[in-house]
């Protein structure tokens, strides 16, 4: 398997692992979606709570130039580790939710 595969099922496994049931409604579902041919990911949580619309973002991948951009993590799972640890080196790793200049303090990939 090629890394950019691996990488696709890491996000995936990722993604099903934390897509945990909706709390307070059962007209909630937790959504994943993948575009395999643009490399967006996401997990999302969308439906109703009573009267209430509900679209709430959880969590959203890129992969660009190789490496997996964590654009937002509405967890509080350590996402970057986790990937790590599923085997994923830190190099490939760009928290891009946080402003170019602080990357290079959080010993993942600046780009």
């Amino acid at each position: 398997m090629d890394k950019l595969q691996q990488y696709r099922k890491i996000i995936r496994q990722i993604l099903t692992e934390q897509a945990h049931p909706y709390t307070y409604s059962d007209d909630v579902e937790a959504e994943i979606i993948c575009d395999t041919e643009h490399d967006h990911y996401q997990l999302a949580y969308v439906g109703w709570e009573k009267q209430q619309r509900i679209f709430s973002l959880i969590l959203h991948f890129d992969i660009k130039n190789g490496k997996i951009w964590i654009q937002y993590n509405g967890t509080e799972t350590a996402i970057a580790q986790l990937m790590t640890e599923k085997g994923v080196p830190a190099s490939d790793i760009v928290l891009g939710f946080h402003s170019p200049f602080k990357r290079q303090f959080s010993g993942y990939s600046v780009t």
